[in-house]
């Protein structure tokens, strides 16, 4: 009696251990990349979905540093010297942050490419900051999601947009 006992217990935890892996993640890891001002540019950031709540200023408080993702910070990397907006930014991996707000958004590349979210953001690390335009945009995208593009990359998620420009350094 204790063998079937425990032969079915080992079933029922195998099977839990099956169905907890064929779950999908709530903010699965994801990769954009591209070429842009002529570089190999990597996005890798975990994609966090709406789930009927509302992002921006509510789950993303507007003009405070958000680590553009879910989970670790999201990293951003270039394999050779670009201008964001017109400013230098060498090649290298960064973590990203953005300080979003109506109208406009701040786009940080930090020299700290590992972090955890945004809990030890140290803006004294900060290789460069851009400010870009946000808007809103009658699209709902459920997931957070990067694009790079030949003339530099985007970020959207809810009815949320924004977009740098990249262009060659040399």
């Amino acid at each position: 009696m204790n063998i079937k006992k425990s032969v079915f217990t080992l079933f029922l935890f195998a099977l839990a251990i099956t169905f907890t892996f064929a779950q999908e993640k709530a903010s699965p890891a994801m990769t954009a990349e591209g070429t842009a001002g002529g570089a190999k540019i990597t996005i890798n950031y975990s994609s966090p979905a709406v789930k009927g709540r509302t992002i921006w200023g509510d789950l993303v408080p507007l003009g405070q540093v958000w680590r553009a993702g879910a989970n670790e910070a999201t990293t951003f990397t270039t394999d050779k010297d670009i201008l964001v907006e017109g400013q230098k930014l060498p090649a290298g991996t960064y973590s990203f942050f953005i300080i979003p707000n109506e109208g406009s958004s701040t786009l940080i590349f930090n020299k700290v490419a590992k972090q955890w979210g945004a809990f030890n953001y140290d803006s004294k690390e900060d290789q460069l900051r851009v400010n870009v335009p946000s808007q809103q945009t009658s699209t709902m995208e459920e997931r957070l999601v990067y694009r790079v593009n030949s003339g530099g990359f985007e970020v959207a998620w809810e009815y949320g947009k924004a977009a740098a420009k990249i262009a060659s350094a040399n």
